[in-house]
């Protein structure tokens, strides 16, 4: 079985999300993708703005019905602090016969070196680095690879994992095209009372209304 993990906020799950979802699914080839959402992220101490029981439910209404996408709770039901290395240990050791596949973005592909014993996470994982393009202006071709995507630095991860770790992280790349969603973004919108149609799913804009989250006091 090939088993994608994809973890996030998700605060709130937007239809960026979604695509991105998709797009792992195809490209990697998945049986099937674990959405996880965090507690508390080690990197982001002050935590998310929406109760996580909010944003866990907000996440099972958006990926319902798609089969192969799973929501998996295990980082709320553990609470506080959640490294990405014990969630996958912890998936490995209950699918030890499948293919694990760690779904990140680029960002988080520039903080790898911080995250907590990386060397250990990237050896149960094959990591899916999310590409998005870039406008390709002459001041930054460089930055740029032949299909004017964003150029990814694979070298952040020299000394954690082989070479041959490497090159197999550089061919599951995820390539997308530009997504002008946020989850801060939508959070902004719904403060100011603006719409965000079409931004995420119908239930998920239902479920905000109806709890009035993100909404100014």
């Amino acid at each position: 079985m090939r088993l994608g993990i994809f973890g996030g906020s998700f605060d709130p799950v937007h239809l960026g999300h979604l695509w991105i979802g998709e797009a792992a699914m195809e490209t990697l080839q998945l049986d099937r993708l674990a959405w996880i959402p965090t507690a508390t992220q080690p990197l982001k101490p002050s935590g998310a703005a929406e109760d996580a029981q909010h944003r866990l439910a907000m996440l099972q209404l958006a990926v319902s019905g798609r089969e192969g996408f799973v929501v998996d709770p295990r980082e709320i039901q553990r609470d506080g602090v959640s490294y990405s290395v014990d969630t996958v240990g912890e998936i490995k050791q209950e699918h030890p016969e499948a293919e694990l596949f760690l779904i990140i973005g680029s960002d988080s592909l520039a903080t790898m070196p911080q995250w907590h014993r990386p060397a250990d996470l990237l050896s149960m994982v094959t990591l899916a680095v999310v590409q998005r393009p870039t406008d390709q202006t002459a001041s930054d071709q460089a930055a740029t690879d032949q299909t004017g995507q964003a150029a990814l630095d694979f070298s952040v991860l020299d000394g954690l994992v082989s070479p041959e770790r490497r090159a197999a992280f550089e061919a599951a790349v995820i390539a997308m095209p530009q997504i002008e969603l946020s989850s801060s973004g939508i959070r902004q919108r719904v403060a100011a009372g603006q719409s965000i149609r079409y931004q995420v799913p119908a239930a998920v804009q239902m479920y905000l209304q109806t709890h009035h989250l993100y909404v100014q006091e």
